[in-house]
């Protein structure tokens, strides 16, 4: 399939928009012994819980973030392990889990700004663009056909490219990049996708504008 991409602007954040929310600023003063806080205004919550958390060694905070946000996925252990290390690396790009990176950045980056950059700072990739199918192409776009056109103008020594070569030549299924590429969503003719810096960086984009030739997996 052949799709022309054309791409309107990249952006490097430290933060994703609406990832967390008033409900979960309450809850989590909730967890860090400031209950019943009454404002319903997001910045102040925000200060609060930041003014909360100071209370904490670094880990203990972690900890319960990451039980609040991932007591779903990760065990006690894997909790107390994660909190241990995410002071030092860059879990949110490092654990193996890829479908938990988005949620990892998120913790990561709310415990970043409460302690002020003890933690390792993490950035997410936004991209804008747009992709035109050509001849009988898919018109549904998926975050598999959007990665794969994407990475056809990325720098040859991009993670995607090294780590998914086989998925994207189509040798093996790109289950993947439902993982990697944490949104996308489509405004009006265009796309915005956001993944992590470590998937796709700003200086790794080659070209704005360019085709793209993509194939997908069949079972033989």
């Amino acid at each position: 399939m052949k799709y022309a991409i054309k791409i309107h602007k990249i952006s490097t954040v430290d933060e994703l928009e609406n990832s967390w929310n008033i409900e979960d600023y309450k809850e989590l003063l909730e967890r860090f012994d400031f209950p019943n806080a009454e404002s319903t205004d997001i910045k102040e919550l925000r200060e609060l819980l930041f003014m909360a958390i100071a209370d904490f060694e670094t880990n203990e905070a972690a900890a319960i973030v990451l039980d609040y946000k991932l007591s779903d996925h990760l065990n006690e252990g894997q909790i107390d392990s994660i909190s241990h290390e995410m002071l030092v690396d860059k879990i949110s790009e490092e654990y193996p889990k890829i479908e938990l990176h988005q949620q990892l950045f998120n913790i990561n980056q709310l415990l970043y700004k409460a302690y002020n950059g003890t933690f390792p700072n993490t950035k997410a990739t936004i991209v804008n663009f747009d992709i035109t199918p050509k001849a009988n192409a898919d018109e549904n776009i998926t975050k598999e056909i959007a990665l794969k056109c994407i990475a056809k103008s990325l720098d040859s020594h991009n993670v995607v490219i090294r780590l998914f070569g086989n998925q994207l030549n189509a040798d093996e299924a790109f289950e993947e990049a439902n993982d990697v590429i944490w949104e996308l969503q489509k405004k009006g003719d265009s796309y915005r996708l956001i993944t992590s810096e470590y998937f796709m960086s700003k200086e790794e984009f080659l070209k704005p504008e360019f085709d793209a030739n993509i194939a997908f997996f069949e079972e033989e």
